[in-house]
């Protein structure tokens, strides 16, 4: 139990996934801001330790979700994109839609509406870019390492340099779309829709949670879990071409 206390969040959610209930019980971040310990994410959040750790616990004494643990990095890709990239791509039209209206007929009485829709406005513009940046440049390379560790022969020299440039920029992507998504909690007073919504409203803030709550597992699995066996992979390359030289 001591030791779960000093595990960073990120670390813990990456070995038992379904660890990230929890922390989103408590309001805890387990992507962006998983780098911190359970007892300093407690105390920024004025949370008693103790009892999340007791929770924790009580999960890693019983059977583990292997599902994302065991998954290659090819695999892992796969989920990604056919899970969360398609989400998002099939998720943002409909909730554009959503929040354009709230903003035309409700804006007057709810004027935090218009901030909503122009930060969802730009996560949208900004995760598609993003995703296809994923899609066309860092993925194909980490599914290109994987490929040339298995068949034992050099894989190719990527345009960027080291692996950890497109990963770091990556990251903070990741980082600018956390601060985003929790201003808009903030705004929507935690998706509460207010005592007058109709029912698009409740809808539309409805769907801003999912896509919240999506967007976080999406992020997790990629910066605790793709990216540091992509980082494994590379310094494998790396020492291997090292010794044949």
């Amino acid at each position: 139990m001591e030791q779960l206390a000093v595990e960073k969040v990120g670390d813990i959610v990456a070995r038992d996934f379904r660890t990230a209930k929890i922390f989103t019980e408590y309001g805890i971040d387990f992507c962006c801001g998983g780098g911190v310990s359970v007892t300093e994410a407690c105390r920024k959040k004025g949370i008693n330790a103790a009892d999340l750790v007791i929770k924790l616990g009580g999960l890693e004494n019983s059977s583990k979700d292997p599902r994302y643990a065991q998954m290659s990095s090819v695999e892992l890709i796969a989920h990604i994109v056919n899970t969360h990239h398609r989400y998002v791509e099939e998720s943002l039209p409909s909730l554009k839609c959503y929040l354009d209206k709230l903003e035309k007929v409700h804006g007057e009485r709810h004027p935090e509406l218009a901030e909503i829709n122009r930060l969802f406005s730009g996560a949208a513009d900004a995760l598609t870019v993003h995703m296809k940046k994923e899609e066309l440049i860092l993925f194909p390379y980490i599914e290109a390492m994987e490929k040339a560790r298995s068949e034992g022969i050099a894989p190719p020299d990527p345009h960027f340099g080291h692996i950890e440039n497109p990963i770091r920029m990556t990251e903070d992507d990741h980082a600018a779309e956390g601060a985003r998504f929790s201003r808009l909690s903030e705004l929507s007073q935690g998706y509460n829709p207010p005592a007058d919504a109709c029912q698009t409203y409740k809808v539309a803030f409805a769907m801003l949670e999912e896509f919240e709550k999506d967007l976080h597992v999406h992020i997790h699995l990629e910066n605790n879990l793709l990216f540091p066996a992509a980082r494994v992979l590379h310094e494998g390359i790396q020492k291997t071409e090292a010794g044949s030289r």
